[in-house]
């Protein structure tokens, strides 16, 4: 075995040499070593700035053109001799030509270590890893890599990227400092460690259960990423498997010329084993025999996503160690991005990436009373959430924060967030099950996949029984305080038509939770071909419905329709917002979401507007249509109930496209139940109760006349007559007679006015006639439509009250 060291090259395009010296007793070195476990970063108040380790991709590879570039994890555990791409962000608002410098110094490195900082390969055209960081969101965006003035001069020490190429296990501390003109000055740092690769044997002498230890060994074991090599080699794996897997489905595999760490291209190089020219059964036995420690080091084990492990496996039982574990643990998406964004075959990290869980935003994952709020907007938050029992643990304790005590750093809703890496008992490795219970009581068993999505994506708020309780009294109603409302995502109480202000009626619901296989992911994640326009932008785990086509720099959202044209034929080819029926009751039949959207409008506008009264009797509905709804716990009962069913409609989303009988149902209920008209026939409930005991008698419809004088029911309600008693009918007119005095003395003529709205009509076309009584509200039908006589059709309605209203009439066609 050779004790000498070839010098270190800062070319990172050369291709390694022959030579073993990975082995040496200097690689091992421990001693005043440190580690950084995870991709933590260090936060300068003045600058929000952040010092990290950017990942390099093999698909930024291509799309940058970065040919001959080496690939990064961006973990801050790396192998010697592979690089540590570093880059200093700042906060969106500083601007670049405010960047006076940045400087990069390596403040502490191993003893030994002749490593320096280089020129990064990355230049400014090259966006931030995170897509968190390039979003400007609620509270602190970090947008912005810190080139002084906006350019990079390819100088290694003052510039906003630079790289590291560790040549010696330990740890290195970098360091950089940034001036501005106007945010001050400050100092961040990041510490490496560099290691050399052990293989998973060694990780299981403590993470098998043998000595106390969490065992990871076993569940990890019978995982796919366990036997991506083996199986390849047998060729009983992936039918297009080669040589060019190895990278990603060995451990440490790097041939760069500098990249001496012992990974299985410096084994296999060692030990002279060679790629089977035929993948066949037998090929992995042969290498368990002949080969056993390079066998040592195949497959997707724990180094491959934690970074190289000696520093930490060396160190065991020694107290005395700095910075344990010495090892990275992270969940940030770039870990598994290594493999898993390789377009256009492997495409999942490259749709996560336009999905909305890749820029959650920040502020829910830190802060006073922020604790309850990180299960669904942190990635650390929601696994330590999902351990604890997910759901199932909220509703044993609605009141609890679950865990006690969670993880509120921030980090977007990455792979790891949902995947256990560690565990294959459950579906595509989902960290909670097939079934789950939601906050009001309902068991969701044939959800298949789309239960897990249904873990945050449902009323976070609880039970809306318990919710209308505990709401006007000011109590706490769910873990976090007093709140209104389903919160944002209700999607799975809309699905399985639950968890709304029913007012005691049974609503219908659509069949998408019964028959849209695996639900919520049946459609967001529905598999789109290579060759469409909405490959890597829809679809998949983009989760997105729509995208995004440009012509003329003119954007325009195209929907991914062709799930729902396998159920609702041609129709549904081309939009969501496809016509189904009349739910609105305006004569037209348009787009379900139109329609829905209507409904949203109207029962808006009876709704009070968003100022507090003291006295609950003075709220009162403004007529106007509102794109929020402001609750009060002293509201009267009927504006709660309402303005729940109006945020569950809006905050679902989806307009109808989820469930839209149920929609349809609770905004029409909610509208009944503030106008009295629960058909929405334009007439009131208990004036058709009262005369004909109820108001679905056909006797009590609109365009019924009971009396059998030809006067619809709808001009009788309007003049306060009793629809029972026929008119006497004189020339151009009918009279009634009323039972009440008109003014209390005999001989008294009381003469009021009218409105007449006449229109001609052609045979064939529909006609109905609306009122409104202030323009910026939305308009109601009177009486049901009107079919056309080719003559003139005369409507005539009272105006002695004095309210103000106006009237149109619509057609179809």
């Amino acid at each position: 075995m050779k004790n000498l060291r070839p010098k270190i090259s800062n070319d990172i395009t050369n291709m390694k040499e022959l030579n073993p010296c990975w082995k040496t007793t200097a690689c091992l070195v421990v001693a005043g070593l440190t580690l950084l476990g995870g991709m933590s970063a260090v936060q300068a108040q003045a600058l929000n700035g952040f010092l990290t380790v950017r990942p390099l991709t093999p698909t930024e590879i291509k799309t940058y053109s970065l040919t001959g570039v080496q690939g990064a994890s961006g973990l801050n555990t790396v192998g010697v001799g592979q690089p540590a791409y570093l880059e200093a962000l700042v906060g969106a608002s500083v601007a670049p030509a405010n960047i006076v410098s940045v400087t990069w110094t390596i403040t502490s490195k191993p003893i030994g270590s002749a490593a320096v900082l280089l020129p990064t390969p990355l230049g400014t055209n090259i966006l931030t890893y995170k897509t968190a960081d390039r979003i400007s969101q609620t509270g602190t965006a970090y947008a912005r890599v810190a080139w002084p003035g906006g350019v990079n001069t390819g100088n290694a020490t003052n510039n906003g990227r630079t790289f590291l190429r560790p040549d010696v296990t330990g740890q290195y501390i970098v360091t950089a400092t940034i001036v501005t003109v106007g945010s001050g000055t400050t100092n961040l740092t990041q510490r490496i460690t560099a290691g050399t690769y052990v293989g998973v044997a060694t990780c299981a002498l403590c993470h098998s259960g043998s000595i106390g230890a969490e065992d990871i060994y076993h569940p990890w074991s019978q995982t796919a990423h366990a036997t991506l090599f083996t199986l390849g080699i047998d060729g009983l794996g992936n039918p297009h498997y080669s040589k060019n897997f190895l990278p990603y489905t060995t451990v440490g595999y790097d041939t760069n010329l500098s990249s001496f760490n012992g990974g299985f291209d410096d084994l296999a190089t060692d030990a002279g084993w060679v790629f089977p020219a035929v993948l066949t059964n037998g090929n992995w036995a042969s290498m368990l025999t002949n080969y056993s420690q390079l066998a040592g080091l195949a497959n997707v084990q724990c180094e491959s996503c934690h970074g190289p492990g000696s520093e930490h496996a060396y160190s065991l039982g020694n107290t005395n160690v700095a910075n344990w574990p010495r090892l990275a643990v992270t969940y940030v998406a770039a870990d598994c991005a290594q493999c898993h964004d390789n377009s256009p075959n492997n495409t999942k990290s490259t749709e996560w990436n336009v999905s909305l869980h890749s820029h959650p935003t920040r502020t829910p994952s830190g802060g006073a009373n922020r604790a309850q709020c990180v299960r669904c907007h942190t990635a650390a938050g929601f696994s330590s959430w999902a351990e604890a029992g997910g759901m199932a643990a909220v509703n044993a304790n609605p009141y609890a924060i679950i865990p006690a005590n969670p993880i509120t750093t921030y980090e977007a809703i990455t792979c790891q967030t949902c995947h256990d890496p560690h565990d294959a008992t459950k579906p595509h490795q989902l960290r909670l099950g097939n079934t789950i219970t939601l906050s009001d009581g309902t068991a969701v068993t044939n959800a298949g996949s789309g239960a897990f999505c249904m873990q945050c994506h449902n009323s976070r708020g609880g039970s809306v029984t318990n919710l209308m309780v505990k709401y006007p009294l000011n109590q706490p109603n769910w873990a976090g305080g007093v709140g209104f409302g389903p919160h944002d995502s209700p999607q799975a109480d809309m699905l399985e038509g639950v968890n709304a202000v029913t007012y005691g009626k049974v609503i219908p619901s659509a069949a998408h939770a019964n028959v849209v296989s695996n639900t919520c992911v049946g459609c967001h994640m529905q598999t789109v071909a290579s060759t469409s326009p909405a490959f890597l932008k829809a679809g998949g785990h983009t989760f997105n419905m729509e995208y995004n086509i440009t012509n003329n720099g003119v954007v325009t959202a195209v929907p991914l329709t062709a799930v729902c044209a396998q159920c609702h034929g041609n129709k549904a080819n081309a939009t969501f917002d496809f016509p189904v029926q009349d739910y609105n009751g305006d004569g037209m039949i348009e787009g379900v979401q139109t329609e829905v959207h209507h409904l949203l409008d109207k029962l808006s506008t009876f709704l009070p507007p968003a100022s507090y009264k003291a006295n609950a009797n003075n709220y009162v509905a403004d007529g106007l249509i509102k794109t929020s709804i402001t609750t009060y716990t002293n509201m009267p009962a009927k504006f709660l109930n309402a303005a729940y069913n109006w945020q569950f409609v809006e905050t679902d989303g989806s307009f109808g496209i989820h469930n839209a009988p149920y929609a349809v149902g609770l905004l029409k209920s909610s509208i009944a139940d503030l106008t009295g008209d629960a058909n929405n026939d334009g007439i009131a409930d208990a004036w058709q109760n009262s005369y004909f005991g109820s108001y679905t008698n056909v006797l009590a419809a609109p365009n019924a006349s009971p009396a059998g004088d030809g006067i619809p029911n709808w001009l009788k309600y309007s003049l306060g007559l009793n629809p029972m008693v026929a008119g006497i009918v004189l020339p151009n007119g009918v009279v009634w007679v009323n039972t009440s005095s008109i003014g209390g003395e005999t001989n008294t003529v009381h003469i009021y006015t009218a409105a007449e709205i006449a229109f001609d009509t052609q045979v064939g076309t529909s006609y109905q006639i609306q009122s409104i009584s202030n323009l910026g509200g939305g308009w109601s039908n009177v009486g049901p439509a009107i079919a056309g006589t080719g003559t003139t059709i005369s409507y005539l309605t009272p105006t002695r009250s004095g309210a103000q209203q106006f009237f149109r009439v619509v057609h179809t066609p």
